[in-house]
C-alpha cells in the first residue's frame, strides 16, 4: 500500500500471520509461508527467519516435527510482523546506498535512501547463495550506472543499524573493526609535517611500531581508512633486526599496504624519533643499513600524492606497539591466535631479477582496454574485445575472469599454464 508516508505492507497479510495458531500440519506451514512470501520486501532476513519451517517440511508428506527451534522462529516472526517497517519512496536525484550481508542461508541486501539526516529502507533483497552466479550477468547490465563501492562508514541510520545487527554472525571473526579517534589520536607535541595534506581529499592514517628483543623481532601497524575502518596488521621477522630497522620495516609494510588499498595521501605516526627525523630530512643516515632503509621509504612515499610523518608518544601509539611486541614474541607461543605475516628477508635486500621474453598473448587486448581504454583499430575486433572484457577485471596487476558460480579465476600465459600443469602432475 502506497501512502504519503511511504510504502506500507498490506495489513490483511500481516493480520493473517498474527492470527495464525502454531502450525501442526504441512498445510498449516504452507498457509504461513504464503503471506510471508508476499511480504518479503518488508521483512529483513526473511529466509533465515523461515528456515526452521522449511527444515520441518523436508522428508515428510503428512506429519511434521515441530521443534523448539520452529516454535521460537514462529514467535519471533509474529512479533516482527507486528512492527513491520515502513519502506521509503525514492525521489528523483536521490543517492541510493546498498548494504550487503551474507549469512549461512542467503545473500541479502538493503537499499537505503537518506532524508532529513536519517537513513530509511527502500527495499530488502534476498537471494539463495547458489544464485550468486547471476552477479556476472548483472554486472554487465549495471555497467551503465555510476556505482561506487566503499567500506561501511560509521552507522547513523536506525534502519542500517538494525540490518547490520541482524546479519552479524556472533561466531564469525571480524576482518576489520570500526574505531574511534580517541584510541588512535596523536599527541600535541608532534614534529612538523614535510608535505602539505589536502584535508578536502580522503586521508589515510598509519600508526606503526617495531620491536626487537631477545625473543625475536616484529612490527605492528594500524591503517585507518577515511571512513574510520582500521586494518590491523602484524609482521614477524625471520631475520635479526635492530629497533630502528624494525621501525623502518613497519613503515615500509604500512606504505605497501596503503598502496594496495589505493590510498592517495597518507599521514604516518611513529614513536621513533630517529626514523621520523630521518624521513623528514632533519637527521642524516650514517650507516649503510639506515641509508638503504631511508632510500626505500622515500621511494615508496613518492607514490602518494601527499604525505606527512610525525612523531607520537608511545602512549598514543599503544595499539601498534602491542602488535609489534606480540609479533616479536611469537616464538615464545604468544599471539598464536592472531594472523601474523612472516617476513623472510629485509625489505632493503635487492630481489633477484631475471630477464624474460614476453611474447604477445590473448590477454594483451583485454588488459590494454581495462587499463587504458585502448581498443584494436579493427572495428570488429574492437567490438569483440569490448564484449569479452565485461567478464574480466584486474586485481593487483593480474587479470582475473569472473566465474558464474566460482571465485575469480586467474588468467595465465601459455608458459604459466605449462608450469601449473607440471606442478599438478609431477606430485610432491
Amino acid at each position: 500500500m502506497i501512502s504519503q508516508r511511504g510504502i506500507e505492507a498490506n495489513p490483511e497479510k500481516i493480520q493473517a500471520i498474527l492470527d495464525m495458531t502454531v502450525p501442526k500440519t504441512v498445510k498449516d506451514i504452507q498457509s504461513l509461508t504464503g503471506p510471508v512470501a508476499a511480504l518479503t520486501r518488508f521483512i529483513s532476513k526473511a529466509t533465515d527467519r523461515c528456515a526452521p519451517f522449511f527444515k520441518a517440511l523436508k522428508g515428510t508428506k503428512r506429519n511434521i516435527t515441530w521443534t523448539a527451534e520452529c516454535d521460537t522462529a514462529f514467535s519471533e516472526l509474529t512479533e516482527y510482523m507486528g512492527k513491520a517497517p515502513l519502506l521509503s519512496t525514492p525521489e528523483h536525484g536521490d543517492i541510493l546506498v546498498i548494504y550487503l550481508s551474507v549469512s549461512v542461508s542467503v545473500v541479502s541486501s538493503v537499499l537505503i535512501r537518506s532524508k532529513d539526516n536519517a537513513e530509511h529502507p527502500v527495499h530488502y533483497v534476498l537471494q539463495k547463495p547458489e544464485t550468486s552466479g547471476r552477479l556476472v550477468k548483472w554486472a554487465i547490465e549495471l555497467g551503465e550506472f555510476d556505482i561506487h563501492y566503499k567500506p561501511s562508514p560509521a552507522i547513523r541510520g536506525q534502519a542500517v543499524a538494525d540490518f547490520l545487527f541482524e546479519f552479524t554472525e556472533p561466531q564469525a571473526p571480524a576482518a576489520t573493526q570500526l574505531i574511534t579517534e580517541p584510541n588512535l589520536s596523536p599527541c600535541q607535541d608532534q614534529t612538523p609535517s614535510k608535505s602539505t595534506l589536502d584535508l578536502t581529499q580522503p586521508l589515510w592514517t598509519l600508526f606503526v611500531d617495531g620491536s626487537s628483543n631477545a625473543q625475536g623481532c616484529g612490527a605492528g601497524l594500524v591503517l585507518v581508512s577515511p571512513d574510520k575502518v582500521a586494518l590491523v596488521y602484524a609482521l614477524h621477522f625471520k631475520f635479526q633486526a635492530s629497533n630502528n630497522e624494525a621501525e623502518y620495516e613497519a613503515i615500509l609494510a604500512g606504505l605497501r599496504l596503503a598502496n594496495e588499498m589505493d590510498a592517495k595521501q597518507i599521514q604516518i605516526f611513529s614513536d621513533s624519533q630517529l626514523v621520523v627525523h630521518q624521513v623528514n630530512q632533519d637527521f642524516t643516515a650514517k650507516d649503510a643499513s639506515m641509508t638503504a632503509y631511508l632510500q626505500h621509504a622515500r621511494h615508496l612515499l613518492t607514490t602518494f600524492h601527499a604525505h606527512s610523518i610525525k612523531q607520537v608518544s608511545r602512549s598514543k601509539n599503544s595499539h601498534a606497539d602491542a602488535l609489534a611486541k606480540l609479533a616479536s614474541a611469537l616464538e615464545q607461543g604468544i599471539g598464536r591466535h592472531i594472523h601474523i605475516e612472516f617476513l623472510d628477508q629485509p625489505s632493503t635486500q635487492a630481489p633477484l631479477i631475471c630477464t624474460i621474453d614476453h611474447s604477445p598473448t590473448w590477454m594483451d587486448p583485454i588488459l590494454q582496454f581495462l587499463q587504458n581504454q585502448t581498443l584494436p583499430s579493427n572495428p570488429a575486433e574492437a567490438r569483440r574485445v569490448r564484449h569479452r572484457s565485461a567478464r574480466y577485471l584486474i586485481i593487483n596487476g593480474s587479470l582475473y575472469k569472473q566465474g558464474f558460480s566460482l571465485p575469480y579465476l586467474r588468467c595465465l600465459t601459455l608458459e604459466e599454464g605449462h608450469y601449473v600443469l607440471r606442478e599438478i602432475h609431477e606430485g610432491i
